[in-house]
């Protein structure tokens, strides 16, 4: 293994170690499902794993209930986009039963949503908050800039690479 993957290694095995139960123990409390808790526990962790600066932590609890909290909220979002779509497409039904997509269309655009939500995933914070804000909050690059402290230019750039990668994760 190389030196700079031992300098990541060695503290995230010991946050892990040390934090682990507690975290997953806060959010069982929080979603009241350990099988929920125990994925997004995991997902921390992932993130943890990503994030090269993790030798710098000082309140590590703090910064793990972050990253938590964070992942909740993309999330709720997802969900929130999946039943807005459902309901969407329920409406055209009742309205006019034609112009309806077909459970084909439907479970096609789910499972789309499903990967562009994992693309997202791999992504750090500030580029997967910069597409959520524009693209599901609907914020302006001003506003974004200034929600995550970086430039307009740098959301901007955030949200080439993004939408690069869901336009390959959703092609046929």
């Amino acid at each position: 293994m190389s030196t700079s993957k031992l300098q990541i290694a060695e503290p995230v095995e010991a946050m892990y170690r040390d934090h682990h139960g507690w975290l997953n123990g806060w959010l069982h409390h929080r979603l009241g499902c350990g099988h929920q808790a125990a994925d997004l526990a995991h997902d921390t962790f992932e993130r943890v794993l990503v994030n090269t600066g993790v030798h710098q932590v000082r309140e590590p609890r703090s910064w793990l209930l972050t990253i938590a909290k964070r992942l909740l909220i993309d999330k709720s979002r997802r969900v929130r986009v999946e039943q807005a779509f459902v309901a969407e497409c329920s409406a055209l039904m009742q309205d006019n039963p034609a112009l309806a997509p077909s459970a084909e269309v439907i479970c096609s655009a789910v499972q789309a949503l499903a990967k562009i939500a994992e693309t997202l995933d791999r992504f750090p914070d500030n580029p997967r908050q910069a597409f959520v804000l524009r693209f599901i909050d609907g914020l302006t690059l001003v506003e974004i800039a200034h929600r995550l402290n970086v430039s307009h230019t740098m959301v901007r750039k955030y949200l080439v690479q993004v939408l690069a990668a869901c336009n390959q994760t959703v092609e046929p």
